[in-house]
């Protein structure tokens, strides 16, 4: 049964990273009183934290991925059983509605939504390739027991320096379509995020190997 346990550690996990993401958005748009500028940090933060303490809880069960294309790369390197693979997704992916949702019902807003922002366009699509490579970099680069803390940071400083504000995560963007709010993306936009995002993260894996020692 420890298949099982992976695969709830893995939908928990990305349900409790989107209910942050999109909860902690909705909450910053409530209070910034338009400053878009203040939104976004309270997000960031909010989001920052969060990773954190899910990777920190959750990663010794099933090495906290939250995000297909981490656990594409895994299984690709073999650090993560291929069969595995399949079950990885469907749980984060289930995680990220169900994430959406429990953020939607703790500020008593319609459960189910679709969003209309629209986030789009090449400078949009190089920066997911952007984010999600340089966060399979930090992954593979980051020292025994201190992903935890590289990832938050990366993710954090990666919000401000994309264009995107770095979703760098299929299962994000595939949860945020069902939230019209601060954090949402239009579900037409979703395709070419997810293919973005692809390649971004082998980008990371190969800038990874061609930078690798005898000892690293």
């Amino acid at each position: 049964m420890s298949h099982w346990r992976r695969y709830s550690s893995e939908l928990v996990g990305t349900a409790a990273l989107l209910c942050a993401v999109i909860g902690s958005g909705i909450m910053a748009e409530q209070l910034a009183g338009g400053n878009t500028a203040v939104a976004l940090l309270a997000n960031t933060l909010a989001t920052v934290f969060a990773l954190y303490v899910l990777i920190e809880s959750l990663g010794p069960i099933s090495g906290a991925h939250f995000n297909p294309v981490v656990s594409l790369v895994m299984a690709f390197r073999k650090d993560l059983a291929r069969h595995h693979l399949m079950g990885y997704v469907i749980a984060q992916l289930i995680g990220a509605a169900l994430g959406a949702w429990a953020a939607h019902a703790m500020f008593d807003l319609e459960i189910w939504q679709w969003s209309t922002k629209v986030r789009t366009g090449p400078a949009q699509w190089f920066a997911e390739a952007v984010a999600t490579g340089g966060l399979l970099f930090v992954i593979l680069r980051s020292p025994e027991g201190k992903a935890s803390s590289i990832v938050a940071c990366y993710i954090g400083a990666a919000y401000w320096f994309t264009a995107s504000t770095s979703f760098a995560n299929p299962a994000a963007a595939f949860g945020r379509m069902f939230s019209n709010t601060f954090a949402g993306i239009s579900p037409a936009d979703v395709p070419a995020f997810v293919v973005a995002q692809i390649v971004g993260g082998f980008l990371g894996l190969f800038l990874h190997s061609l930078l690798k020692s005898e000892h690293a």
